[in-house]
């Protein structure tokens, strides 16, 4: 299986314990792109607040920098652990963790210390795992696995699976098997369900659990083995007019969503493809254009000041705080909402990008797209290609 038709979708959500202005829990990912890996890490801290985050996050990086160095995956661990504190009183670390090491191919390693067993999951039925943990201070759990398309991992701190504790139906938490039947049930009603909708599911349940004031920090992660989904965002006329019926053509048979970043670009496609274009005078706002429609795209936009906005929201966690209608927001949406984002990118220079006018920190096409690019890489962990015509 190749890393052109398989992709993993990772996503999670956290919760603050009661009271608490930080989380104790920290997940990090990292693709290796060169290497066809990705590597994702949850970490507990030991308690809850700064401290806990400190030693975390601590934990959390060594993890990624061992597993990066190809270190042996129980020496990696044992290093980890050999380098963590610990809490003479109860002789623990003071944080535990987990690691899963995934190749684009599938094959996937779990290494847990300390915390729940990460549950697997092939369509609505739970896969067994050798599980290595036991009651003992120092306990390793290491599984080897061949993952499919279809599969989920579903990782989580000790938050979730001792939410509830101490109520009269759940005096010892949510317990496992509820939890598995809880993941199935989400899975059979909805079996493409996202990663990201998912782990905010489990906590949202977990929260439910604690009567919404959570015991403990609560963090679930979820990796979705499945098909990619495609996206193409063509932006920009070609260098040479000729061009023009090929750049149609690529936009009517690309397979996936559409969309068209600038109005010179829709009305090439309008015009090679004999299709209609609207204005939506009613959308458009905070100083971004309104978007337009043409049949076969998802979405039509502005071209500069629009990916200007997208580049910036993408880069500084904004995008939320756009209105729903924002174009900007629109075509955020869509780029985080798919895997295999390909830009088609003009290179003929739009004078109007050169306006003196427009603000000065807006670069050319090229360069937006560059940074729209970069943060969907190496933030968002998608597959992302760039065409120049």
């Amino acid at each position: 299986m190749s890393s052109n038709d398989f992709f993993i979708e990772i996503d999670h959500a956290s919760l603050n314990k009661g009271g608490q202005m930080v989380c104790g829990d920290v997940f990090l990912s990292r693709k290796v792109q060169q290497e066809g890996r990705m590597i994702s890490v949850l970490s507990d801290g030991l308690g809850s607040g700064i401290k806990a985050n400190v030693m975390a996050t601590m934990t959390a990086s060594m993890a990624l920098n061992f597993t990066l160095a190809d270190q042996a995956v129980e020496r990696s661990a044992r290093a980890i652990q050999n380098t963590l504190p610990r809490d003479e009183v109860r002789k623990i670390s003071f944080a535990s963790f987990t690691i899963i090491d995934t190749a684009f191919d599938g094959s996937t390693q779990i290494m847990e210390y300390g915390n729940p067993q990460s549950l697997v999951f092939r369509g609505i039925i739970p896969v067994p795992l050798e599980n290595t943990l036991n009651n003992q201070p120092g306990a390793l759990a290491v599984n080897r696995l061949q993952m499919q398309k279809g599969d989920r991992v579903i990782l989580f701190s000790d938050g979730v699976s001792q939410s509830g504790m101490g109520r009269d139906d759940m005096p010892f938490g949510w317990d496992m098997d509820a939890l598995s039947d809880f993941v199935s049930w989400h899975i059979g009603r909805n079996p493409k369900i996202s990663a990201h909708d998912l782990c905010r599911k489990i906590v949202a349940k977990a929260n439910q659990n604690d009567r919404y004031v959570p015991k403990d920090d609560v963090t679930c992660a979820v990796l979705y083995y499945r098909d990619p989904r495609a996206l193409l965002v063509s932006s920009g006329p070609p260098y040479n007019q000729d061009k023009d019926p090929w750049v149609a053509k690529f936009f009517e048979q690309f397979e996936g969503k559409k969309a068209v970043c600038g109005g010179t670009t829709a009305q090439i496609i309008s015009r090679e493809l004999d299709l209609h274009l609207d204005i939506d005078l009613f959308s458009g706002c905070d100083g971004i254009p309104p978007i337009s429609h043409l049949d076969g795209a998802d979405l039509i936009t502005e071209g500069i000041l629009t990916l200007g906005k997208v580049a910036e929201s993408l880069r500084n966690d904004t995008w939320q705080d756009l209105a729903d209608k924002n174009p900007a927001r629109m075509l955020v949406n869509l780029l985080l909402g798919n895997d295999k984002i390909t830009f088609l990118v003009g290179t003929k220079v739009n004078e109007a990008d050169q306006d003196p006018n427009l603000p000065s920190e807006l670069d050319i096409r090229r360069n937006v797209i560059k940074r729209i690019a970069q943060t969907l890489e190496n933030k968002f962990l998608k597959m992302v290609n760039i065409t120049y015509v």
